[in-house]
């Protein structure tokens, strides 16, 4: 099944309201928030610097780098009109960031335009990353920085063993989700052909062992993801919910996704 993230802008309103709400959902996660700071601050961000976020969706990390120090303005770019409406209204008391619907692939700014460049779980839904690598680097002034933090969708896992039902619901949820579950493997090439030097590749690991909001909504979208497409009745799909959820009240519950944040810098030219 396609990528639905890749497929947004065509997506129904209902449907894109409910990714909207998962954005936000997986934003307050503190864990989540706690592997976007770590990641941060692996970045030298320049005194009063320009910041362009690239697939900012609802602007959960636009409305972080707004407040982070020494950034000056942020512009969060989305190809999502309906993204970018709820992010207006999330951001409209932060007066440093504005927001534009651009594909990150073509991007309506002129070169050397900003100081950092950064992609937050963007670069595993764009079918063709190296495109949206290029163009960070042409927007990006001499010595500026790129940043990207993704999944390694590839080790996502809620399995308490070989051959697991609710694996199935994740490797389901992930293949509906994801365009490249091993973009972040071959990212420092890519990047590296571009013109860029990296100067850091880090794993950040996220795993709930309580079935938090997030790693159970992966299950809950992957048993309706069979369930529409014919490979579990009804009865299947709600049952596996619910082992889920005994899991979780047994505390036997386990869920694992291996993050991963590059940080490079354009050469001087």
């Amino acid at each position: 099944m396609p990528d639905v993230w890749a497929t947004v802008t065509e997506l129904d309103p209902a449907t894109q309201q409910r990714l909207a709400g998962v954005l936000e959902m997986r934003g307050a996660d503190p864990q989540q928030q706690a592997l976007r700071r770590s990641f941060l601050a692996d970045i030298e961000f320049p005194p009063r610097c320009d910041v362009l976020e690239i697939g900012c969706g609802t602007g959960v990390l636009t409305r972080t780098l707004a407040r982070w120090p020494n950034v000056g303005t942020v512009i969060g770019v989305d190809p999502a009109p309906l993204l970018l409406e709820k992010a207006r209204e999330l951001a409209k008391d932060v007066p440093n960031v504005s927001f534009r619907e651009a594909d990150g692939r073509l991007l309506p700014f002129a070169p050397a335009s900003f100081d950092v460049v950064i992609f937050d779980s963007v670069l595993s839904h764009i079918p063709g990353p190296d495109q949206a690598l290029a163009e960070a680097f042409r927007v990006l002034r001499p010595s500026g920085w790129l940043a990207a933090f993704d999944g390694d969708y590839a080790t996502t896992t809620v399995a308490l063993g070989d051959q697991d039902p609710l694996q199935t619901c994740a490797d389901a949820m992930m293949a509906n989700s994801v365009h490249d579950q091993w973009v972040m493997r071959r990212v420092s090439a890519i990047v590296y052909g571009c013109g860029f030097v990296v100067t850091h590749f880090r794993s950040h690991g996220f795993a709930e062992t309580s079935g938090g909001a997030y790693m159970l909504s992966i299950i809950d979208r992957g048993a309706d993801i069979l369930l529409a497409s014919g490979r579990a009745g009804s009865e299947l799909a709600a049952g596996l919910k619910a082992e889920a959820r005994r899991r979780v009240a047994s505390g036997s519950f386990f869920g694992h996704i291996a993050y991963a944040s590059l940080i490079a810098r354009k050469t001087l030219s």
